[in-house]
């Protein structure tokens, strides 16, 4: 396994690498001090990217989003000393895979990297708790002529939503790279399918599961847990 570190310290980059070393003894690494420096690997082969949302002479989501598009195949987690739940949520539809504090242990940051590698994600648990960023208990149905107005049908429950159990191979795995941040068009290459057919798997989960976009979806994932293999050692909070 290849990753990338890019923080503006490189002391926390070289204490990274130690810790790292739990997650895979044979990793190795490129490093950077900027976005700008980071794009420069960008022709190599990078599996992780974890990424300091605020460094100096940048701005964090842009530089996210040019990080995201460089290295389209990687898994790119959010490393930050944030913790505002609207930044949080920001860089999740932004791409990131997920959003580790660096407040957490080093236990809790490897087991999030491993749910994160698994095909998971991983956000805080303060920002999955935050009700105004928790998805919507109540949902209006599609309104047929002669139904409700939407003022009244918001106030219907909607069905819980299903787990994972309920989709399809093709729907998870496709499912899955969403929630690695990658890009449909980057989804079909990957399974060698069309974009068209990306799309329709895409409907068909979210239906499934009773969320609405991509970025609901990532929520679901983190607050279910759901992954394509679960790794046993990932630390549930």
């Amino acid at each position: 396994m290849r990753a990338l570190l890019i923080d503006d310290h490189a002391l926390f980059r070289q204490g990274l690498k130690y810790l790292l070393a739990d997650l895979d003894e044979d990793m190795s690494f490129c490093d950077a001090d900027s976005c700008a420096d980071a794009l420069a690997h960008g022709s190599e082969t990078i599996d992780l990217v974890l990424l300091d949302l605020h460094m100096p002479g940048g701005d964090g989501m842009q530089a996210l989003v040019s990080i995201r598009a460089a290295f389209e195949a990687s898994v790119v987690v959010v490393l930050s000393s944030e913790d505002d739940p609207r930044v949080i949520r920001h860089a999740i539809e932004m791409g990131a895979s997920g959003f580790i504090p660096k407040s957490s242990t080093p236990q809790l940051m490897i087991a999030a990297l491993r749910l994160v590698l698994a095909g998971g994600t991983y956000l805080p648990k303060h920002v999955l708790n935050d009700v105004a960023l928790a998805l919507p208990a109540v949902a209006a149905p599609p309104r047929e002529p002669g139904s409700a107005t939407p003022a009244a049908a918001a106030s219907t429950p909607a069905p819980a939503p299903r787990s994972g159990d309920s989709l399809s191979g093709r729907q998870l795995e496709v499912l899955m790279k969403v929630v690695q941040g990658k890009a449909n068009k980057v989804i079909a290459r990957e399974l060698q399918l069309s974009e068209g057919t990306v799309k329709a798997h895409l409907s068909a989960a979210f239906r499934t599961l009773g969320v609405q976009n991509r970025t609901e979806a990532v929520y679901m994932a983190a607050k279910t847990g759901l992954t394509q293999a679960p790794p046993a050692s990932a630390i549930r909070h």
